[in-house]
């Protein structure tokens, strides 16, 4: 375990980052895009381990990160952004720790635009098969003068500064102007310039507090393209990171997908700061069952989105709620008759995806005072009993009236309600009762 103490070790001095400025920066830096993926391809980036682990709640230990680390690799995220080394001495070990255990995806660690955060970051990443340095900083006025306390020019200067740092340690480097969604646009596009030209192979606009609109930020993505000119020439990666306070998240995402983003941070279950991320699932979930909208491709194991989920919410003190689109409880759950009815037709009457297709074992008919007599009878079918027209529609009656008095209707209730000479009739053992 790497502790506090021998992180700031003065026989250490960052050794690694002194040795790697000693041979200068003679490695050539890639952006991802210069991989086999053609470019169409949507890369995944997870910040569950680092903005998701901050929300309320969701603190996991070095342990359980690595946990959740393993998930994502099976999940089939490209980068996994491990945590904030700086940030403290947990966060260090996680980001150490994973970069020796995980090996598919790219590891990343965030760093302000500060010397010490980055050489930090740096040797969390050391042992990194892949990786990538993470740089931000706040380009909104009102970030640079209350909280930096700092002029334009200045912020400039550590833009290119920070990024030339990160980029002599590491060869992928991905620079963030905080808060992009409510910065003058001319000094986005000047800040974006510098970084590209200081090294950085990914620039991720994000919309720090979820103020954006789906239009608005697709514009910003399209208008940031066509005024650096080096985005398309380099082959630079556009990222977008959206919050969730107007619940605009993931739509936002998808905007800046379809207007050039070829990478997209997010989080399992959606968890992060105040209202949380844009969720991976939902994201996922849409470009693949939409792909005639947006024809694009991943890498993301559609079938291990909801075990993810599950993994999520044993480690953190929440889980999804029942609605939660894609792994909630109720996301395949279905109660009203109409609907019960025309699930047993044919699911494609109210299912736009099967459950196998996002890891669910299968959908489910909840009996309940909205149920009607065909997903009744489908269940006594299930339990083993075979009940005439006459029969259903005796018991149909008694199962309403439960219904109404009762929340959660189980086997055991059904059986009840059914006269002593159908019970008779079982075809076959009910296992729930022997």
């Amino acid at each position: 375990m790497i502790t506090l103490s021998n992180r700031f070790s003065k026989n250490y001095k960052f050794a690694l980052c002194e040795k790697m400025r000693e041979t200068g920066n003679n490695h050539k830096r890639r952006p991802l895009a210069e991989t086999t993926k053609p470019a169409n391809h949507v890369y995944f980036f997870d910040t569950t381990l680092r903005d998701g682990e901050q929300s309320p709640g969701c603190s996991m230990t070095t342990q359980e990160k690595l946990t959740m680390a393993h998930a994502l690799e099976d999940l089939g995220v490209d980068i996994v952004e491990a945590g904030f080394a700086m940030a403290s001495e947990g966060d260090f070990a996680a980001i150490a720790t994973i970069t020796q255990a995980i090996h598919k995806p790219r590891i990343a660690s965030l760093a302000r635009a500060k010397k010490e955060d980055i050489e930090m970051a740096a040797r969390a990443l050391q042992f990194a098969d892949r990786a990538r340095i993470h740089v931000f900083l706040a380009s909104s006025d009102l970030h640079l003068e209350y909280k930096l306390k700092i002029s334009r020019a200045e912020a400039l200067d550590l833009t290119g500064e920070s990024v030339r740092l990160a980029c002599s340690l590491v060869d992928d480097v991905e620079f963030s102007p905080e808060d992009a969604t409510r910065s003058e646009r001319n000094f986005l596009v000047e800040m974006v310039r510098i970084a590209i030209e200081a090294g950085a192979t990914t620039i991720n606009m994000p919309d720090t507090v979820g103020y954006t609109t789906p239009e608005e930020y697709g514009q910003m993505f399209r208008e940031v393209r066509e005024r650096v000119p080096a985005i398309d020439a380099q082959g630079i990666i556009l990222s977008s990171h959206c919050h969730d306070d107007l619940g605009l998240a993931v739509a936002n995402s998808l905007a800046a997908i379809q207007n050039g983003a070829r990478q997209v941070e997010c989080t399992i279950n959606g968890i992060g700061e105040r209202a949380g991320n844009a969720a991976l699932e939902e994201i996922a979930a849409t470009l693949y069952v939409r792909g005639d909208r947006f024809g694009v491709t991943t890498g993301i194991n559609l079938n291990q989105l909801y075990p993810a989920s599950q993994v999520l919410g044993q480690l953190i003190t929440f889980r999804p709620s029942p609605n939660k689109a894609i792994v909630g409880d109720n996301a395949f759950a279905h109660e009203s008759g109409i609907h019960q009815h025309g699930m047993l037709a044919n699911p494609l009457c109210y299912e736009i995806m099967t459950p196998a297709l996002v890891g669910v074992a299968h959908n489910h008919l909840v009996l309940g005072k909205h149920s009607g007599r065909a997903a009744l009878r489908n269940r006594f079918e299930q339990l083993g009993y075979t009940l005439t027209r006459d029969e259903l529609q005796h018991t149909y009656y008694r199962f309403v009236a439960l219904a109404d008095r009762k929340k959660n209707i189980y086997d055991y209730d059904l059986v009840g309600i059914l006269p002593d000479q159908i019970r008779e009739k079982r075809r076959e053992p009910v296992s729930e009762l022997d």
